[in-house]
């Protein structure tokens, strides 16, 4: 292999620019390359459009969605000025982890061909090694420095090389063909038996401090430690050999093994086998990403959650013993006992970041201390739920990274597999799933004491969001109307007799108004560009009710707990849907509304003329479009250039909303305007008291 081939993730410090532009430049390119090759498997078109599973995209929206990724960062950055293609970084944004808000209704997709996609790589390729050549750097390279978006993006696509391998080894195998860069092991034999290894009692710490020299994702940083007692662990992981004994005992047709959420899986799926077990008239054979191969009975199994889960029970009964999946506290305390490093600049010694193979292999050829596999060839299903660390803090470029994971839906694996690169490979990393996904995981076991229910947070804490929802779910101050349903009626008042089919609320934050505007309209759509404020919202849609924390002083602070009912907003939920957008960016399936609301909106928008010149175009003639905004212009949210209003042309002075009819008045009538005050509680004794301009315009 070339040096290139043990490219790791940059250190974010050093004192020579020129010298780090050039590692970063590598890194990237070298990524860039090996997603590239990864895509070269696939022979046949088709297989870019048919989705190798319902719960996710087709393999054509991740070849576009890492580069839309990059330019979507890099504006929000302030890198760069223009979009490529807005079509594409439309189209190509969101959609990875069937979230509520995952728009895979395939009808609304009109996908491009291959080549266009392609050629779009090229340029933004192009416009990154532009930009790394020449944009200002300082160093150290921290959360607020621009250039974080740029390893950003670059950890993002190794995150995609993984996944995007998974999508592939589940693809139709007619359209996918072996590639040198992607070798798989050769190596199998008989499988060693497993036995169990004592893990001593010791503390562990863990959480990045935030001027680690290394690039890290939110839910690394923080602090948290834990005091593990002595445990039992299994020296190697579960090989396909260990697993094929449970599957013989009708594992999977026993429903006592089966946790209720596992037990939905395997009867929707009809599982009786892991996924990547083939039943033929040769014997088991093995699915790996290119190839069938006989099972390699020596090799880690692949399996979900669920399916581990059951086979420990299994076990645990065959054994009379406590068996379960290790938590991420116990893990960290294997992974100290067996001495494990940190990847350097050689060849690794696991079953890691490609540097060996395009498959798992045998469970007995990494040692690391008197374990095998403690990080390497697959990933290994924790029973921890991936939880916020003490001073978590959410990157204002990346805000849904990790956020709407911390629902107890998602659990953690640790450890990292054959396919796992860059950031993937850290002790730190920190990655989590829905239960029933696959990705390159399988388990190990331990023995020990049952774990304590895990705590799943009732009451969000985050300072922005438990601000959001008391502004649009809590209390009333100061004798001032709710803002949101304030605004919901004067835009129902603006409505009249008009036709009241579909409503847009475009930067409906956690969705008062929204449900709001459900009492007169058909359907409601509420969009905005922060997954974590919509989160909120598809909660309260989906279990009306929400609870939060907010501040009183100093440390203490209030909760609350707020329902639709009290509201009367509970039978209006099968009328509203979430979706994350960019309102400067919208789908073209965004269309068609008797009324669009954007409330205070325009003034936080990277282009506001972006959105104003175009919004024409998705509402019904005779429409109503509402905005409004307290016009509070600030060069944080939207370079000076492109403020509508508020400063000084030719010496004189320009409002917003004279901007706005500029704007507007081609295709709109405006029709009143008036202001609504609002009040923003911060602490008990700390609130904001605003107004906001509201404009009512008809469409001509």
């Amino acid at each position: 292999m070339s040096s290139a081939d043990y490219l790791r993730t940059p250190l974010l410090t050093g004192n020579d620019i020129e010298a780090k532009r050039a590692e970063i430049k590598a890194y990237f390119n070298a990524t860039s390359d090996r997603y590239e090759s990864l895509f070269e498997v696939l022979i046949d078109d088709k297989a870019y459009y048919q989705r190798p599973i319902p719960l996710r995209h087709p393999l054509i929206f991740y070849y576009g969605h890492t580069a839309t990724f990059f330019v979507n960062k890099l504006i929000l950055a302030g890198l760069i000025q223009k979009r490529i293609n807005p079509d594409f970084e439309s189209m190509f944004a969101i959609g990875v982890d069937e979230m509520s808000w995952d728009d895979l209704n395939q009808t609304h997709y009109d996908w491009p061909e291959v080549s266009a996609v392609k050629a779009y790589r090229q340029q933004v390729r192009a416009c990154i090694n532009n930009l790394i050549d020449s944009a200002h750097l300082s160093l150290p390279i921290d959360w607020d420095n621009p250039w974080w978006t740029i390893l950003m993006g670059i950890e993002h696509e190794q995150i995609h090389i993984e996944t995007s391998s998974v999508l592939i080894r589940q693809q139709n195998l007619e359209w996918i063909k072996p590639h040198p860069a992607w070798k798989t092991c050769q190596n199998s034999g008989l499988p060693p038996e497993n036995s169990l290894l004592t893990v001593s009692a010791g503390r562990v710490e863990l959480g990045k401090p935030y001027d680690d020299p290394i690039y890290g994702w939110d839910n690394e940083y923080g602090h948290h430690q834990a005091d593990i007692k002595s445990f039992e662990a299994s020296k190697y992981l579960v090989s396909n050999y260990e697993f094929l004994a449970f599957v013989e005992a009708n594992g999977y047709s026993n429903d006592d093994y089966w946790l209720e959420e596992g037990l939905q899986w395997r009867k929707f799926t009809k599982a009786k086998h892991p996924t990547f077990w083939i039943d033929s008239e040769q014997g088991w054979q093995c699915r790996l990403m290119t190839e069938v191969i006989a099972m390699p009975w020596d090799w880690p199994v692949d399996v979900n959650y669920h399916e581990a889960k059951a086979f420990c029970n299994w076990k645990a009964e065959q054994t009379g013993e406590a068996v379960r999946l290790p938590s991420e506290d116990e893990w960290y305390r294997l992974y100290e006992q067996a001495g494990v490093s940190e990847l350097t600049q050689q060849q690794a010694s696991a079953n890691l970041h490609l540097d060996h193979y395009a498959s798992s292999c045998p469970i007995s050829q990494f040692s690391q201390g008197e374990f095998f596999d403690v990080v390497g060839n697959v990933w290994q299903w924790t029973e921890t739920a991936i939880y916020p660390f003490d001073d978590f803090k959410v990157h204002p470029y990346y805000d849904d990274f990790t956020m709407p994971t911390y629902d107890g839906r998602h659990g953690l694996f640790k450890g990292g597999s054959w396919a796992s690169c860059g950031n993937e490979t850290q002790r730190a990393a920190r990655y989590a799933f829905r239960r029933h996904f696959f990705q390159h995981a399988g388990f190990r076991y331990v023995v020990a004491e049952p774990l304590k229910e895990p705590v799943v947070s009732h009451y969000e804490d985050d300072k922005m969001l438990s601000e959001y929802a008391e502004f649009h779910y809590g209390d009333s101050y100061f004798g001032v109307d709710n803002f949101p349903q304030r605004l919901a009626q004067i835009a129902i008042d603006a409505m009249g007799d008009k036709p009241a089919v579909k409503a847009l609320d475009l930067g409906c934050a956690v969705g008062r108004a929204s449900f709001e505007l459900a009492k007169h309209f058909d359907h409601v759509t509420g969009i905005d560009f922060s997954a974590r404020l919509i989160n909120l919202g598809v909660q309260l849609a989906e279990q009306g009710v929400t609870r939060y924390s907010i501040a009183d002083e100093g440390d203490l602070r209030l909760y609350r707990e707020r329902h639709l009912a009290d509201l009367g907003l509970d039978d209006v939920t099968d009328k509203v849907e979430f979706l994350q957008g960019d309102a400067c960016n919208l789908k073209p399936i965004f269309t068609g509304y008797d009324l669009v609301l954007a409330a205070n909106l325009i003034d936080r928008l990277y282009e506001p003329a972006l959105f104003l010149n175009s919004i024409h175009s998705r509402i019904n003639q005779g429409g109503v479009l509402m905005i409004t905004s307290p016009y509070t212009w600030l060069e944080e949210h939207t370079s000076k250039e492109n403020w509508v209003g508020g400063f000084k042309q030719d010496g004189e002075n320009v409002t917003t909303i004279e901007g706005l009819k500029a704007m507007l008045g081609e295709h709109f009538e405006l029709i009143s305007e008036q202001q609504v005050p609002f009040v923003i509680r911060e602490t008990s004794r700390k609130h904001q008291h605003t107004l906001s301009d509201v404009s009512i315009w008809v469409k001509k």
